[in-house]
């Protein structure tokens, strides 16, 4: 059985890199998405992982496969499209190592995932089902991930859903906060950074927005609070867990580094969603912490996911502190 698949954008990360002698902005290109950010935390991580996802056939589509192929993740789900380019993203890095996106994606090739395209099979001897929300903002990969969701719910897989907000996608923020608010049903697992908690619900402030997100039927959700930590709430109680304090060198992929921890301590803890108290939530969210203070030591997201005895050196340290 493979323990995660998650449905998505693949895409180059065209990352900040300087100047040039002539005083031209560089980019260095870097394999990224949110999805395959995941699952490429999770494979390091030492769990197998499926993409389902579509790219072009082009130079960075080739590119895309060739780096979760070389990660060990199954790209059995994975379509190279001849009609449509590969979707990029060019990211500008700011002295604290924050992001700002522009997109070259009118229309990108992961829009273009149709239900048809899904391998069912795959989705079916999954563990956990990963989605975002980039995958809802066109036709026809809303009704893909649509369909995708209704196999991997009726099959009994644990639903996990991370919504990575990207304003400039969206005609509106009232369509995606529609949109982003049309999976919450199907979940069991959710991350929400701060910037979302308005977005997926009617509230700003993370505990009332966890509480309103718990109250439609997850068992578990996380709200990302960058340098501060994570907050995390059950149906018993809920708790704020801080980050491991480092130096950033880039943020991108941090949260898909964090969540791919977490999925990982959920996973290898072996209850059900239902069943996880706020105290193991809180060692869940702990992993993801750690996870993700050794990815923004580094530049990129694929390229910057910590190996495992890495993130448990991590942690041995700072459990030799307290």
């Amino acid at each position: 059985m493979i323990s995660v698949t998650a449905l998505g954008e693949v895409l180059i990360d065209f990352t900040d890199a300087g100047t040039s002698a002539s005083g031209q902005k560089l980019f260095e290109r870097n394999p990224g998405g949110a999805p395959a950010n995941v699952l490429v935390a999770l494979k390091k991580l030492g769990h197998d992982v499926a993409f389902i996802g579509k790219v072009g056939k082009d130079m960075h589509g080739d590119f895309l496969r060739e780096t979760l192929e070389s990660n060990g993740i199954d790209c059995t789900g994975l379509i190279s499209d001849p009609d449509f380019f590969t979707t990029l993203a060019f990211v500008a890095l700011d002295e604290n190592g924050d992001r700002s996106f522009s997109f070259a994606r009118k229309p990108g090739a992961d829009t273009q995932l149709k239900a048809s395209d899904l391998p069912l099979d795959i989705i079916k001897d999954s563990k956990v089902f990963h989605v975002g929300s980039l995958s809802l903002t066109d036709e026809p990969a809303r009704s893909a991930t649509i369909a995708a969701l209704e196999a991997a719910k009726q099959a009994g897989c644990v639903m996990s859903y991370d919504p990575n907000y990207r304003d400039s996608l969206w005609t509106s923020a009232e369509a995606a906060s529609a949109q982003m608010r049309s999976l919450v049903k199907y979940m069991d697992l959710i991350k929400i950074s701060a910037e979302e908690c308005p977005l997926l619900t009617d509230f700003t402030e993370p505990a009332e927005a966890a509480a309103s997100l718990l109250e439609q039927g997850a068992s578990i959700v996380v709200v990302t609070l960058d340098a501060d930590g994570a907050f995390v709430a059950t149906k018993d109680g809920s708790r704020m867990v801080p980050s491991f304090r480092v130096d950033a060198v880039d943020t991108t992929g941090a949260g898909d580094s964090f969540w791919g921890g977490f999925l990982t301590a959920f996973i290898e803890s072996g209850l059900a969603p239902t069943d996880v108290s706020i105290a193991r939530a809180a060692q869940f969210v702990r992993f993801g912490n750690a996870v993700a203070s050794l990815c923004v030591r580094n530049r990129g997201a694929i390229p910057a996911m910590p190996e495992r005895k890495d993130v448990e050196e991590v942690l041995a340290a700072a459990a030799d502190q307290e």
